[in-house]
């Protein structure tokens, strides 16, 4: 008859655990189009994902500073060690899944009131237990150890990819930073070239003045000019130094010794990086991959939340020896093993509230998935159409910058046989500079893009 209860009880436990068997991982359909805006030509989607940083941006300055800012960056060490902290979350909650082992020792003394002990018995003794193996062990029959340590896992792997994706993101944003200080460079150098153009102007009237051949009005107005040109370079200095201080901070600690770097003109565009199908590489990305971690982390605090419902199964073991003297301790051995089951019968609604919890952790997990592939998807697109309208838009700047050129010097051969002013001079100086700087700034903004679309496609890092 026990034999038979005992059969019932474990065939009751089996079929509780049949019905809640674990479901698997799915993962949702990415909510984007099939095909990127704009249709681009489809490539192996690896190539980004595959892309050192080292290949994509070949400036030896630039190299050296992402370099720095990699060992340096104060965020950059942050993300490293919070790797580090899931890493230990990780083997803690995985420890839980192996039996723990300890030696315990102890002793006891009691006495006893001499009335209220027979004759011939001791009013006090002692004993003495040394423990040599003293197993506990949780048995994972319906995997909620098992469930808890994947989340753990899947917690890691999420910090893991957060970390990478901090990294490839402070690899980009050193070198768009690194750009607008090469802009301020040619910009100010552009300057400085307008400013000592517009001094020597002035130099050529105030002569022409002692001669009798300029006007106080030219004089006044090549003075004008060289001032504003004046204040442009002060200007410039300024926003170049706030730009140098944001890349100090990006970079850490600045390399004492730098390589020379390039120009922003003899920069590389690398146009040869072109995307996959959006499914496949924006799935690659470290900020996709880690929200898929968290999701994959709350879908299995949901089948432990589940499991806990279930009997927990406790063993319990020791082996030792144990004496009423310290003298003759090791010569009797002792041993329990003692196994347990627990029903969990009532708990206010503790066990439904956390499942409760964990679906709804869950829900919130898919969302936040979902909205980061769509966010990554505009990201690429939009470096994509960006990429192809600064394209057309640098081949613009490049033909009216030979153009305005072209005009400069013949208004500069006017002024010197006396068919023009030189107010004709100074607007097609003025005409010649907005050209440079629009060149400039087009050559800046190209570059940006592809530091942003390097991080966008998820680049190796």
């Amino acid at each position: 008859m026990g034999m038979f209860k005992l059969l019932w009880l474990v065939s009751f436990v089996m079929l509780l655990g049949a019905c809640t068997k674990p479901k698997e991982f799915v993962r949702p359909e990415p909510p984007v189009p099939t095909k990127w805006p704009d249709a681009v030509s489809v490539v192996d989607p690896n190539q980004a994902s595959k892309t050192h940083w080292k290949t994509y941006f070949k400036d030896p300055r630039l190299q050296a500073l992402i370099q720095a800012a990699l060992q340096y960056n104060r965020d950059m060490r942050i993300a490293a060690a919070r790797v580090i902290e899931a890493r230990a979350q990780y083997a803690i909650t995985r420890a839980d899944l192996l039996p723990t082992v300890n030696v315990v020792g102890g002793g006891t003394f009691t006495g006893i009131p001499n009335d209220l002990v027979n004759a011939g018995t001791p009013a006090s003794y002692s004993r003495y237990d040394l423990n040599l193996a003293s197993v506990g062990y949780e048995v994972d029959f319906w995997g909620r150890l098992s469930k808890l340590s994947e989340a753990a896992k899947n917690g890691f792997l999420s910090t893991e990819e957060a970390r990478r994706s901090f990294q490839i993101s402070l690899i980009s944003e050193v070198a768009s930073t690194y750009f607008s200080l090469l802009q301020f460079d040619e910009i100010t150098q552009l300057a400085k070239e307008t400013m000592a153009s517009r001094q020597n102007a002035l130099n050529v009237i105030l002569k022409g003045r002692d001669a009798g051949g300029s006007y106080d009005f030219e004089v006044e107005q090549a003075t004008s000019s060289l001032e504003s040109a004046r204040s442009s370079v002060d200007s410039l200095a300024h926003q170049r130094t706030i730009t140098q201080n944001r890349l100090n901070y990006l970079v850490g600690e600045v390399p004492k010794s730098l390589p020379d770097g390039l120009g922003l003109r003899e920069q590389g565009l690398d146009a040869a990086l072109a995307p996959g199908l959006p499914s496949e590489i924006l799935l690659m990305r470290p900020d996709v991959m880690a929200a898929e971690q968290r999701l994959r982390a709350a879908h299995a605090n949901i089948d432990a939340a589940r499991a806990a419902f279930l009997p927990k199964i406790m063993l319990t073991a020791g082996i030792g020896v144990a004496s009423q003297g310290l003298s003759t301790l090791f010569n009797g051995a002792a041993w329990n093993f003692a196994p347990n089951i627990t029903f969990p019968i009532f708990n206010g609604g503790k066990l439904a509230a956390s499942v409760d919890l964990a679906e709804i952790r869950k829900d919130i997990a898919v969302a936040e998935y979902e909205k980061t592939i769509q966010l990554a998807f505009r990201e690429v697109a939009d470096l994509l159409s960006a990429r192809s309208s600064l394209s057309k838009q640098m081949q613009s700047a490049q033909i009216n910058e030979r153009a305005q050129m072209k005009r400069l010097e013949i208004a500069v051969a006017r002024n010197r046989v006396g068919l023009t002013g030189y107010l004709e001079v100074l607007d097609s100086e003025r005409e010649v500079l907005a050209a440079q700087l629009g060149a400039t700034q087009v050559r800046r903004a190209q570059l940006e893009a592809s530091a942003q679309l390097y991080k966008a496609l998820g680049g190796g890092a």
